[in-house]
């Protein structure tokens, strides 16, 4: 991911410098709306409704806007077989602006999509607020933002940026569930013109709210791709994964790979000794059907790995610690992409599976004062809240109170298991003994043999996963080679639970 990153930085330097360049590098790899419907959905299976709506104050256009339906395009159809409503706003009819009739079409889809139980997309591409219609345009962004909180939660909800997306139209996008962007798309809620008027901060439009800013660095984007192609693509392949709503469960694949699969790679792959980083990512592949891993908010908080996979056909949400960014520790912003995340799974009842190997929170003034008990606890709330199946492997580490909030027994988890050198203490030995032996090791006639005697001792004591499997706070101690077949075992048994109370659980709020 870095030399894609890498890659995108070095072609937007050696882009053309001239305006007519920029112009041209900009619009590169973009569609039209129509264009846009036939990629995202099965051949000919689209439908559109409300094809002659005409804007309410017609005589302020041009007449091309009655031949388009007001400059959106909604319908229905079919994404890998399966039923999903849609709204594509057509830059090229008024620069996509929205109107009062647009929004109506708009909320319309989505109302329908409510109905019959329906994801829905919204392809977003337009200008603004339509200056002609005034306050009518601004209501009709405000009832759009209704029916995200409405559906929030009941379908899911997809939003694709790939244009401008400014001012007051972010908040629909920040309302859904999924935010994919392209690197010729921006989000802001404040022009670049403005914000050098007003704040005397000279910023492009990518600096300020570019596909790429938002993946690595405010965390609005859960995807980013090249093109229109490539994120459509990347759509269709969530959708795999996703419930068509909450009161269904996510759709099954008959697998290819053997439920029974060992696989001794994981004894290489993650080294014994807790110092050493390895990336988490090829655990994940190993253990999951077939290798293959969707991965959400892959850019940002990169010290928690969170996506969609399979284990035996049946979808799963993963939640794991990255031990090559910040050792795998949890700070603000692991804390609240892991919430977010295991919220949507609880909503479109897809199990967790939690993989562990953490050394505890981020330390520091700049975890506390930007409020990391605050947000750390909103990971708590949502590991202790969700009731779909909760399984958890620790892998290496899992230290002090980040053990407590990453799916423990303590938060309802369901079965709990770990690897024969899993380390499971308030700390790591080397700290323990300096705490509670410092005065033995600072009179000791040689400190650092002694030192070096007591962390060995307290290792072998207190340092592993037999004490707690002991007290019952793991239900067994399972080889790494076996992760795979255990977890398949396990996650048949907890599909059976069934905790759902309500039509709606809860909203996915926004992060």
């Amino acid at each position: 991911m870095e030399r894609y990153i890498d890659d995108l930085l070095a072609r937007r330097k050696t882009a053309a410098g001239t305006a007519k360049d920029a112009e041209r590098q900009h619009q590169k790899g973009r569609l039209s709306a129509r264009e846009r419907i036939d990629l995202l959905f099965d051949p000919d299976s689209f439908n559109e409704i409300d094809t002659l709506v005409v804007p309410r104050y017609e005589r302020y256009m041009d007449g091309r806007s009655s031949r388009y339906g007001d400059g959106v395009i909604t319908g229905y159809g079919q994404i890998n077989g399966r039923r999903v409503f849609a709204a594509a706003q057509d830059a090229g009819v008024m620069g996509g602006s929205l109107g009062e009739m647009h929004a109506n079409k708009i909320v319309k889809a989505m109302q329908m999509a409510i109905k019959y139980g329906c994801p829905f997309i919204a392809l977003n591409d337009s200008g603004g607020a339509r200056i002609q219609e005034g306050v009518d345009s601004l209501g009709g962004y405000a009832r759009i933002f209704d029916a995200n909180c409405e559906a929030s939660g009941v379908i899911p909800q997809i939003s694709v940026i790939l244009g401008p997306c400014a001012g007051g139209a972010v908040y629909s996008p920040a309302l859904t569930d999924f935010v994919f962007m392209t690197e010729n798309s921006y989000m802001f809620i404040t022009g670049p013109n403005v914000v050098k008027a007003v704040m005397q901060e000279d910023v492009t439009l990518e600096e300020l709210g570019g596909g790429l800013i938002h993946s690595t660095e405010s965390g609005v984007s859960h995807f980013l791709a090249r093109d229109d192609q490539e994120c459509l693509a990347q759509v269709r392949a969530l959708l795999s994964y996703l419930p068509p709503n909450n009161l269904d469960d996510p759709p099954y694949l008959p697998p290819v790979d053997d439920p029974d699969r060992r696989c001794p790679e994981l004894e290489q792959l993650v080294p014994i000794d807790p110092h050493k980083p390895y990336d988490v990512r090829q655990v994940i592949a190993s253990i999951v059907d077939d290798g293959r891993f969707l991965e959400v908010h892959q850019l940002w908080a990169e010290n928690m790995v969170v996506g969609f996979a399979r284990l035996n056909g049946w979808v799963v949400g993963l939640v794991a610690n990255q031990p090559m960014v910040l050792a795998g520790t949890i700070d603000i912003k692991a804390s609240i992409k892991a919430a977010h995340f295991i919220r949507i799974c609880d909503a479109y009842n897809i199990p967790l599976v939690t993989l562990q190997d953490v050394p505890g929170f981020l330390p520091g003034t700049h975890q506390e004062y930007g409020g990391i008990i605050r947000n750390g606890a909103r990971m708590i709330y949502a590991y202790s809240e969700a009731t779909v199946p909760k399984l958890m492997v620790i892998l290496r580490k899992s230290y002090g109170g980040a053990y407590c909030v990453m799916s423990s027994k303590g938060l309802r988890g369901d079965l709990l298991y770990a690897w024969p050198n899993a380390e499971i203490a308030v700390m790591g030995a080397e700290g323990a003994v300096n705490v509670l032996f410092r005065k033995e090791v600072s009179e000791a006639p040689d400190p650092e043999a002694k030192r070096a005697e007591l962390v060995d001792e307290y290792q072998t004591q207190f340092n592993n996963p037999y004490i707690a499997a002991g007290r019952g706070l793991i239900d067994d101690v399972i080889a790494p080679r076996d992760t795979r077949r255990v977890l398949i075992r396990a996650l048949e048994l907890t599909l059976s639970k069934r905790e759902r109370h309500l039509p709606k659980k809860h909203g996915i709020s926004p992060m």
